[in-house]
């Protein structure tokens, strides 16, 4: 039952930015498009499980948000002057109502362009996420609510706004023109890496990950790279969010606590989700522009590939995160490529490297620089300064089970006195990337 209702989600969520796209491109009016979508997904989830999924799920959708527009539109009392004013903005071509049984040219190009349409330059970052994850994710206002920790209310306003947004700066359906069309999908790449981002690591809450998010990034990812195929950096992305979520179950205890990367189980990764990520990366390494993502999937994938953490090829990956800080210079490559260069060359190097993002205003301040420098001075066994600045990462952090992690590390320290370099141990409790 359980794969059943799965299954059925997952139709739901595949036909539900294809309807969209076409209710917009033909009739323009987002905000009310996207409302007539979601009343067509609550008929289905009434319907079908009784009556049985229709021989055309997609173009059933289509009927009823159709309709449900019309209804709305005539319950206002302006139907007539809405369809003017949509017909006076529709090319002839277009003015003949696709039939609902029709195949699938042009679907690829509709997802793409609603993913270019909700990641929209005149959005902010939160409501780009959350009309992509509405709008194209299928979810639900409340499960994108639940998933950042906000109320719905809350989470119901941002996506109003976002959607007046769009109306107001005139945003159209349709593929922009290059080089807007590479730089357009660069947000929509960035959105995505946000999405799995936060749903690897919840920034704040008593939930180290949200599976949720992690999962939806994935699957929009993977529709991505089946739209954008020959995309070096959209293969890059998907292989890292592979490689990394394949330590998900690794990750925590029975109880919610947090594991670090050296102490997880690697018997517990799912080698199936590393294998398809190693193939992907190393085959668009081979043919594609070195990008970002692939410079960090390629990192992950080292990581993935290793036995263990001693026997990690720490050399390959200081070099890698050189290159990244070249490619794609950003304070968070910046603080990993310093736990490389403490693995490398040792903790002094590491921390001469991580006082260079203290006057980066990008990141100064971050509990993750205090989070970085303890697990270095650890390994450089200064315990008395590396309990200060866990204890300060603790402080900062909004994620529950990181600040009982870090809180853990200082507790270990408080009455070991401060000596020899203390590398094996520096190894064994560094953080997960």
């Amino acid at each position: 039952m359980t794969t059943d209702i799965t299954a059925f989600e997952d139709l739901l969520r595949r036909s539900a930015p294809q309807v969209l796209a076409r209710l917009v491109r033909r009739h323009g009016q987002f905000d009310a498009c996207e409302e007539a979508v979601q009343d067509a997904l609550l008929a289905a989830a009434a319907q079908w499980p009784h009556e049985g999924v229709p021989l055309d799920p997609t173009g059933w959708l289509h009927t009823v948000a159709r309709r449900r527009l019309i209804d709305s539109w005539r319950s206002e009392h302006a139907r007539r002057a809405r369809e003017e004013l949509a017909a006076a903005q529709t090319p002839d071509h277009q003015r003949t109502a696709p039939d609902a049984s029709e195949g699938t040219p042009g679907q690829s190009d509709n997802t793409l362009s609603l993913f270019f349409l909700c990641c929209h330059p005149r959005l902010s970052s939160p409501s780009q996420i959350a009309l992509t994850l509405r709008a194209v994710g299928g979810l639900t206002t409340a499960q994108i609510a639940r998933a950042f920790l906000v109320p719905e209310a809350t989470m119901a306003q941002r996506i109003s706004r976002a959607k007046q947004q769009i109306t107001k700066a005139g945003a159209e359906l349709s593929m922009p023109p290059e080089p807007e069309r590479s730089g357009r999908l660069e947000v929509v790449l960035h959105v995505l890496y946000l999405i799995f981002n936060e749903g690897y690591t919840a920034t704040s809450g008593g939930d180290l990950q949200c599976e949720t998010l992690a999962t939806e990034a994935i699957r929009l990812t993977r529709l991505v790279r089946a739209l954008r195929p020959d995309d070096g950096e959209v293969a890059g992305l998907l292989a890292l969010m592979l490689l990394t979520d394949s330590r998900r179950d690794a990750r925590t205890t029975a109880t919610g606590a947090m594991i670090p990367l050296a102490d997880q189980d690697r018997t517990r990764w799912d080698h199936a989700l590393i294998d398809e990520g190693v193939a992907l990366i190393s085959e668009t390494l081979a043919h594609s522009t070195v990008g970002a993502y692939q410079l960090q999937a390629a990192i992950a994938a080292v990581h993935a590939e290793a036995p263990d953490t001693a026997r990690t090829d720490w050399h390959q990956i200081l070099i890698l995160y050189k290159i990244l800080d070249r490619v794609a210079p950003n304070p968070m490559a910046t603080l990993n490529r310093a736990v490389a260069t403490a693995m490398v060359h040792g903790p002094r190097a590491g921390l001469v490297l991580l006082a260079e993002l203290d006057t980066d205003k990008r990141i100064a301040g971050h509990y993750r620089i205090d989070a970085v420098r303890g697990h270095l001075l650890r390994m450089a066994g200064d315990h008395a300064g590396a309990r200060t600045h866990y204890l300060s990462a603790a402080k900062h952090t909004l994620s529950v089970p990181e600040q009982r992690y870090l809180e853990s590390c200082a507790a270990q320290l408080r009455h070991r006195p401060t000596g020899a370099a203390d590398r094996a141990d520096g190894q064994a409790r560094r953080m997960s990337p």
